[in-house]
């Protein structure tokens, strides 16, 4: 059985998720394990196209990055694939680990994959720190902190903590912080 498994970050992203449903239909997957949420977060779907999949069958997905968060996750995916005699095949790198090539390209170019990723943060990190240094990264400015006289002064007049969040555009638990 081919079993497919598509993935976005957030709800928002419904176009790129309604293409990796139609690429799996397209190549061939008879059912389909998808989700929306960040790689971070508890993947269910994905832990259900793990248990689902059998002997002989082949797990697709549209790219890498849909799949793993980074080299230790997908050789443990391609781990647990393998020890049920699971392949895993990806749409959009042309792999299959049918083969020892497809083994050694998926190794090879999931390495390559999160070596980018560490470089891009690397740089991330180096331009925050500069930006900081030169006064120009304050990050985001404290909302609920500015409004606490109003918070104080509205409790004072007896409003509700849900009705003072409500009117100042800020968190139940930013008003009770404010009148702590």
């Amino acid at each position: 059985m081919i079993v497919g498994y598509a993935r976005t970050s957030t709800v928002e992203q419904t176009a790129g998720f309604e293409a990796q449903e139609r690429d799996l239909k397209a190549a061939g997957v008879e059912k389909v394990f998808a989700e929306q949420v960040s790689s971070v977060a508890e993947r269910g779907q994905l832990e259900a196209a793990l248990d689902y999949a059998r002997d002989g069958d082949v797990l697709v997905v549209t790219k890498l990055d849909r799949l793993a968060r980074s080299i230790r996750d997908l050789c443990g995916i391609v781990d647990r694939l393998t020890a049920k005699g699971v392949s895993l095949r990806i749409l959009g790198m042309g792999l299959d680990t049918a083969t020892a090539n497809g083994r050694l390209m998926l190794n090879v170019l999931g390495s390559v994959a999160q070596f980018e990723r560490e470089v891009m943060l690397e740089r991330q990190r180096e331009g925050i720190a500069k930006a900081k240094g030169e006064g120009k990264y304050k990050g985001r400015a404290p909302t609920a902190r500015a409004k606490g006289p109003k918070i104080r002064d509205l409790a004072a007049k007896g409003e509700t903590r849900e009705s003072i969040a409500a009117q100042l555009g800020v968190s139940v638990r930013s008003v009770y912080r404010a009148l702590a």
